[in-house]
């Protein structure tokens, strides 16, 4: 389907839910998920050493990949900035609490501080990446769909993410990390690549499940959208 020039924004049952949804993921990776470096013992592999934020990830693009196939870029582009602004304002009250003089008898800063007090590059890399690499996502896949006229789902979700999760993980590794000492410059490429790999990986083991979800909005909404004639500018909410 294609939007008509002049014609009112249609309303949909679930869109707002499926924004809620990737919001809620988007600041949970970022709040709950840097925080823990975890480590697992693999068969053939060995030992494995991630960051936690790295089971989110994938789940957010997901979420992007969906917006954008059944609603279109503008409308995902949308929920990108409304992700923004929920990331900037989580990051920034994050920084205000653990900021806040503790009480003589709450003996629990130091875990407080661990748990939630990003520094501001870190943040801010985590932002820039975000925003960068969800609007690549997003454009990528609704090119490809026009490309592919709408076949082969699988090569426009695992593609886009391809792309997407690269722009991120170029960006904010070096930005949040070069030159800090918290991981070794010389150590940088592989965690990247790492992480790169295991948020494709996500992507892929999904796929059943985008197909699913992606299935049931175009039946419920009556929509499969096209951008044919989208301006595919990022700055911009208008839909």
């Amino acid at each position: 389907m294609q939007k008509t020039p002049g014609a009112p924004a249609r309303q949909y049952r679930y869109y707002e839910f499926v924004m809620a949804a990737f919001v809620v993921v988007l600041v949970c990776s970022n709040l709950i998920g840097p925080a823990k470096i975890s480590q697992v013992e693999l068969p053939l592999w060995g030992t494995l050493t991630f960051g936690a934020g790295v089971l989110f990830f994938p789940i957010s693009y997901v979420f992007g990949d969906v917006l954008t196939e059944v609603y279109g870029y503008a409308r995902s582009r949308r929920v990108i900035w409304a992700g923004f602004a929920g990331l900037a304002f989580a990051s920034f009250m994050a920084w205000v609490v653990v900021a806040l003089p503790p009480a003589p008898f709450w003996k629990n800063q130091a875990a407080y501080e661990v748990a939630f007090g990003q520094a501001w590059r870190i943040a801010l890399a985590s932002m820039i990446a975000y925003f960068c690499g969800e609007f690549v996502n997003s454009f990528t896949l609704a090119k490809m769909k026009i490309l592919t006229a709408g076949r082969w789902l699988w090569t426009r979700t695992i593609g886009s993410t391809v792309v997407g999760e690269g722009v991120d993980s170029l960006l904010f590794y070096p930005l949040a990390f070069w030159g800090t000492g918290i991981i070794p410059d010389e150590k940088l490429p592989a965690v990247m690549a790492f992480q790169f790999v295991a948020k494709v990986g996500v992507e892929v083991l999904f796929t059943p499940a985008t197909y699913a979800i992606v299935g049931w909005l175009k039946r419920a909404e009556h929509e499969d959208f096209y951008d044919r004639d989208t301006d595919f500018t990022p700055f911009s909410v208008r839909v």
